[in-house]
């Protein structure tokens, strides 16, 4: 028996320590909703989830690009379907000037509408959005993934400020109602202009179409990342609840036998009476 150097306090003293860092562990667990708190808890789950994180903040992005995508077209697709109705009735009034009956003064009026028809339609061949022509030559390219890769979306040209193409001829000064004969060639050029935009407007559905199953892709993808990082990452409350408990009350009956330990050099007392 010695008094100097208490063997069972210093035992108990250690099982008291790891069950203090255990429950600590498990109070910040349960706290954050993290199984990782620290990189020594899982050092290779900590590397995948920091990954899995970065490239889901990375499909973030590539989803707005999109989404930012899908509003271009849709854009698009308004200025050009009242582009549709405006040449529909530049080929109604052109028909209507076509007549023979029709006198000077009738055609005056129709050639003042079918000029303003093709001025609206001139002009919205030069919108923008977002300062990026929507009716030019150039192709745009959509972030698709988290990786940068790139989708080339056709451009709708509408020629604007060219004297060339379907849309141009609709709208030349050149072009007008104040004869039979220009009406004719008038409703020709129109008839070619419709044709024309529905073709382009068929192209640019399956644009919208491309985008929007790409959206979905992404939104899916991002939906199995999240789920790989919470397998990884995430507490489990319930057990992290039972192991608490286990913690609290090792923590607790330690205590008090630290408190018992620390009596028992007490008896050696008796031997010196």
């Amino acid at each position: 028996m010695v008094i100097n150097t208490n063997m069972e306090a210093l035992q108990t003293a250690n099982n008291l320590n790891v069950s203090q860092t255990e429950l600590s562990k498990s109070l910040s667990r349960l706290s954050s909703g993290s199984r990782i708190i620290k990189p020594s808890d899982d050092a290779a789950g900590l590397a995948v989830t920091s990954r899995l994180r970065a490239q889901i903040k990375r499909l973030d992005s590539a989803m707005s690009n999109v989404v930012n995508a899908v509003s271009f077209t849709q854009t698009q697709d308004g200025f050009m379907k009242t582009m549709d109705k405006a040449l529909r009735r530049m080929g109604e009034l052109a028909m209507l000037a076509k007549d023979g009956t029709k006198s000077s003064g009738d055609l005056q009026l129709y050639q003042k509408e079918f000029k303003q028809l093709q001025d609206y339609v001139n002009n919205t061949r030069t919108k923008d959005y977002n300062a990026v022509s929507m009716f030019g030559p150039a192709t745009i390219n959509v972030t698709v993934d988290s990786e940068g890769a790139t989708f080339e979306m056709p451009p709708i040209d509408l020629g604007a400020g060219t004297t060339t193409g379907a849309y141009s001829a609709a709208v030349t000064s050149g072009i007008d109602l104040l004869t039979a004969t220009n009406a004719g060639t008038a409703l020709d050029k129109v008839k070619s202009a419709i044709a024309q935009i529905a073709v382009d407007r068929a192209q640019l559905g399956a644009v919208q179409s491309r985008l929007n199953f790409t959206s979905d892709q992404l939104s899916i993808t991002k939906e199995n990342l999240s789920s790989a990082i919470s397998r990884v990452a995430d507490v489990d409350v319930a057990t992290e609840a039972t192991n608490y408990a286990r913690y609290q009350i090792l923590v607790q009956s330690g205590t008090q036998m630290l408190t018992q330990a620390n009596q028992l050099p007490q008896a050696a007392l008796q031997l010196l009476r």
